[in-house]
């Protein structure tokens, strides 16, 4: 009589069933998941290497043309403290300021290219 008073409880096959698809489906949704976000990591973690090669390659560009330009800055410099005379001072200038805006318009595109853009022209 005990049995009687506490009937079994069974769960029914289809019921059971559909709790099964349930999970499998909520595990193929949450693979579904763990798979897009790893992937959308990996390519994070790809631009910002990128990104920080980019930045790495912009410091030593910039550290080179300013020991470039320092350079040529000491280079004019001892050329001009050697001039004999006014005419060749202002050639040594003349020279000087030419190979500086040469230089300089190189640099702003090549940090154009570099950056991806071309430099803005008027």
């Amino acid at each position: 009589m005990a049995n009687d008073a506490n009937p079994k409880f069974e769960i029914p096959n289809e019921m059971r069933d559909f709790a099964e698809k349930s999970v499998e489906q909520a595990r193929k949704a949450f693979d579904s998941f763990m798979d897009a976000a790893q992937k959308a990591s990996t390519a994070l973690e790809s631009q910002q290497e990128e990104v920080g090669e980019r930045a790495r390659q912009a410091n030593a560009s910039a550290v080179a043309y300013a020991e470039a330009n320092i350079a040529a800055t000491f280079a004019y410099a001892q050329k001009l403290v050697r001039a004999r005379d006014l005419h060749e001072m202002v050639a040594i200038q003349t020279e000087f300021a030419k190979s500086q805006v040469e230089t300089l318009t190189k640099q702003i595109n090549e940090k154009g290219q570099f950056s991806g853009r071309r430099p803005e022209t008027k």
